[in-house]
């Protein structure tokens, strides 16, 4: 038995199993996946990496596990060991190029069923006897264990939420995660918290809500790895990068091949290197758009093409960034009081004004050169049909 010494969570135990995966080049790699992608082209501090995410994971799966005595030892273990690799499928600065992979490849970062199977990883689970198939369920939350791992509140949001506040230095990830854990159980089947641990869970929720907001979708963190994730596809679709190899790649391979692809690839290597980002031509949030322009997410490459003719510009200058609808997972945790379940925004008045606050919070981007950013505004704002916004008045103005 050894120890490590983690910043969050102290002294982690790492037992010979644990060794011997931590020791696969699988596993090893994730030392150069950073868990926050660009944002530390925000937060100067934000260069923690997948490796130690994935040591913090297994640490609370392993807290939770013990306290749960309707366990059994034998799945206690196999919880620990998906919890341990649970991001090993994450690509080049983890979800920057997660769909990209999906897109050329079909897999998920927590596809695991065949990278479970090869390599040294998959040499060592089948030596011990356990089964990659179901290590891959509990990863995604398709057993009644993996809810530990990957649920609406689970151990893997506890740990990047109080690590990625930790190395950011923002002030939002206070997380009750010890009381959260304490107050953990399996109710018919399903993975609730107790009435008692409703105060933890508003606080993962409140963090949740402000990291979001902080850090997640900062616009220079989505503008920059918007603009990794064009270079990438045009390195793929000019054969200058294996769609197949970048889930094996680490972010070193990454920067060094794009550093070497000629082109538009090669200048938007140098414009990040030098953190000469593309400005906001357009950044508005659901007021501003009707919810239709969500239909546009599957239609980017469309868009882009058609606002950079209007603007008269490349359309490699163009970079249309529409997230996903907002939503907050957690909401839908159940809470356990007298005997029955229900919803964490329906036991907590706190909670399900979070939200409303949430879908506030959503912004859509439209990002060029600083050169271009005028003309592609108005294209932009014409193209989504932006409403025009109601001019203010100060009293001295009347």
């Amino acid at each position: 038995m050894k120890v490590v010494l983690d910043p969050i969570h102290g002294y982690i135990e790492l037992d010979d199993f644990v060794q011997e995966l931590l020791s696969t080049p699988q596993m090893q790699r994730l030392r150069r996946v950073r868990q926050l992608g660009f944002s530390n082209l925000v937060y100067p501090g934000a260069n923690h990496n997948r490796f130690e995410h994935s040591l913090g994971t297994m640490n609370l799966a392993s807290m939770l596990t013990k306290n749960l005595d309707s366990i059994e030892d034998d799945k206690k273990t196999e919880i620990k060991i998906a919890s341990l690799l649970h991001d090993i499928g994450h690509g080049p600065f983890s979800h920057v190029t997660e769909n990209i992979i999906d897109k050329y490849t079909r897999h998920r970062h927590d596809d695991l069923k065949e990278v479970l199977v090869k390599g040294e990883i998959g040499e060592i689970l089948k030596q011990c006897g356990f089964s990659p198939r179901n290590l891959a369920k509990h990863v995604k939350g398709e057993t009644s264990l993996g809810q530990i791992i990957s649920s609406e509140i689970d151990v893997d949001k506890m740990d990047y939420l109080v690590r990625d506040a930790h190395y950011t230095g923002v002030a939002f990830g206070v997380v009750d995660y010890h009381r959260l854990i304490n107050q953990m159980d399996f109710y018919e089947d399903r993975l609730v918290v107790e009435h008692g641990g409703l105060k933890a869970a508003e606080s993962l929720l409140v963090s949740r809500f402000w990291m979001n907001a902080s850090v997640y979708y900062h616009h220079v963190t989505r503008i920059s790895e918007s603009m990794c994730s064009k270079a990438v596809e045009y390195m793929i679709e000019n054969q200058e990068l294996d769609p197949s190899r970048l889930g094996q790649m680490d972010d070193i391979d990454l920067v060094a091949a794009m550093r070497n692809a000629t082109g538009y690839a090669g200048e938007i290597s140098r414009l990040l290197d030098a953190r000469q980002l593309y400005k906001r031509a357009l950044y508005v949030g659901l007021d501003d758009v009707e919810k239709g322009v969500l239909k546009h997410r599957d239609k980017i490459q469309r868009a882009e093409n058609e606002i950079a003719e209007h603007a008269g510009v490349d359309p490699q200058y163009v970079i249309v960034d529409i997230p996903k609808t907002p939503e907050m997972l957690e909401m839908r945790a159940m809470i356990k009081t007298d005997h029955r379940m229900i919803p964490l925004n329906e036991a907590s008045h706190f909670v399900s004004i979070l939200q409303e606050a949430h879908m506030e919070n959503w912004r859509m981007g439209v990002y060029s050169p600083k050169e271009h950013s005028k003309v592609v505004a108005k294209a932009a704002k014409d193209y989504f049909e932006v409403k025009k916004s109601t001019k203010q008045f100060k009293l001295t103005d009347l």
